[in-house]
């Protein structure tokens, strides 16, 4: 079976000034992951207590995509796994629009500029529902977040682009990114030998 792609976001039951600031996002624990298998074509969310199932997808995954995913979910997410996130390759979208144009852009100006789709909330918002106990509210908060991240990726996937309009502008600007390049490789199948 080829290694999966996984899309993923989370939420978090904290925000950085109940933890002291930015240094530690290992201490903002999470509310619930969203993802998106392209194995197995379906969309899954789980919460704090379900962080195992996620990290059983995780095994058999060859490319780990998310939005700001290096700094801030991959850090959140890694005390509650066995595996070392570090050793599954990743692409951070954030990351590669940084290094094309200097500064970060939103997903929501990304998705909307790009793929002509918007997030549905901001991340306070989901932190406020979570206090509140409206998990479901979270939960397709988180979903749609991972849907809008998903269709970016594909369409730079694609196009070898994604676009934003910047501040104090109309026109939208093109940033070039090669998605292509972070691809799992193909384990090479195995060979059956003939006797003769």
């Amino acid at each position: 079976m080829a290694k999966d792609i996984i899309v993923f976001d989370l939420e978090t039951k904290k925000e950085f000034a109940e933890i002291g600031g930015r240094n530690h996002p290992e201490l903002l624990g999470v509310s619930v992951l969203g993802a998106y298998s392209y194995n197995e074509n379906r969309y899954c969310i789980f919460e704090e207590r379900e962080l195992g199932e996620f990290e059983n997808m995780l095994k058999n995954t060859g490319l780990l995509i998310g939005f700001n995913s290096n700094a801030f979910d991959i850090p959140v997410l890694q005390p509650y796994l066995s595996l070392d996130l570090k050793t599954i390759p990743s692409l951070d979208m954030m990351d590669a629009v940084v290094q094309g144009v200097g500064f970060r852009v939103s997903l929501d100006n990304l998705a909307r500029t790009t793929v002509n789709a918007a997030k549905s909330a901001d991340g306070l918002t989901a932190l406020q529902w979570f206090r509140e106990g409206r998990i479901q509210e979270v939960k397709d908060y988180c979903l749609k977040d991972v849907e809008v991240t998903r269709l970016l990726y594909e369409y730079g996937k694609q196009n070898g682009h994604v676009r934003f309009i910047p501040r104090n502008a109309i026109e939208p600007r093109q940033i070039a990114v090669d998605w292509m390049r972070h691809l799992p490789v193909a384990e090479p199948e195995e060979r059956q030998f003939r006797l003769i």
